[in-house]
């Protein structure tokens, strides 16, 4: 058998890491956008690049006989999963997307939900002068024309231009702590927080800081997933699924 999982995620990982443990005889390609200068690679052969859109990705779903696709990549890959979804159609394999949950607000937040980068850019100003920006280095540009605000922007790689004239860039990778993010809100003097809704523990507890603070946060909304693709948010679910989709060829994988 042989699994094809669009990755990049801890959920990614951790699946590969799963199938390489309890089931050997499964053949698992994980395959990376390529995006990040040194990720951290899954068990199992590893891709790194694009296909070429939903008919390169067909092509190689056929001619490497993938028997099940695994769309386990950032709730905010839009792009890759529209075109999982197309690719896994025409070539009659089955598609799973594998997403953490989203966060969701608690007494004392002061959330303000935005539905893309741009909406985000346009709310700052009427909340805060100093913002910690951890949308990652893609999508500067929505931010760029902002002169007016000051930005610590935190990504795992340097950001290309454009980004705000006013900015300074943290580089580091979660998991985050909660010491360490109360640390980095009060030493910058953040006054906002802009966040994408990427669920997840690792980089939580920057809105525990922020509600702590008592400081607004802009969230993203992540896009849906695809009509009519089937949504598990645990490594353990998407293992079941498996199981079960492809137990008329003798694939198990025991809990």
């Amino acid at each position: 058998m042989h699994v094809l999982i669009l990755g990049g995620t801890t959920e990614a990982r951790r699946l590969a890491e799963t199938l390489a443990a309890d089931a050997p005889d499964v053949k698992v390609t994980s395959s990376l956008a390529g995006r990040v200068a040194a990720p951290r690679l899954p068990p199992g052969e590893v891709r790194v690049g694009g296909f070429g859109g939903a008919e390169g990705l067909a092509e190689w779903l056929v001619a490497h006989d993938v028997d099940a696709l695994i769309d386990a990549t950032h709730p905010f890959a839009g792009t890759i999963s529209l075109n999982a979804a197309a690719a896994a159609a025409t070539a009659h394999v089955p598609l799973l997307a594998l997403r953490r949950p989203g966060w969701v607000p608690g007494e004392g937040d002061v959330w303000h939900e935005a539905g893309s980068l741009e909406e985000a850019a346009d709310l700052l100003p009427a909340l805060g002068r100093r913002v910690f920006l951890t949308t990652g280095r893609m999508g500067l540009a929505a931010f760029a024309h902002l002169d007016d605000l000051w930005f610590l922007v935190r990504s795992v790689d340097a950001p290309e231009p454009p980004h705000p004239l006013h900015t300074e860039v943290l580089i580091d990778r979660g998991p985050f702590t909660l010491d360490g993010e109360r640390g980095v809100l009060r030493r910058h003097r953040v006054d906002v927080v802009v966040t994408k809704d990427s669920g997840g523990a690792a980089t939580a507890p920057k809105l525990t800081a922020a509600r702590e603070a008592g400081l607004p946060v802009v969230v993203v909304r992540r896009p849906p997933v695809p009509e009519g693709v089937c949504v598990v948010d645990d490594p353990g679910q998407a293992v079941q699924w498996l199981g079960e989709r492809l137990d008329l060829d003798g694939f198990r994988v025991d809990d």
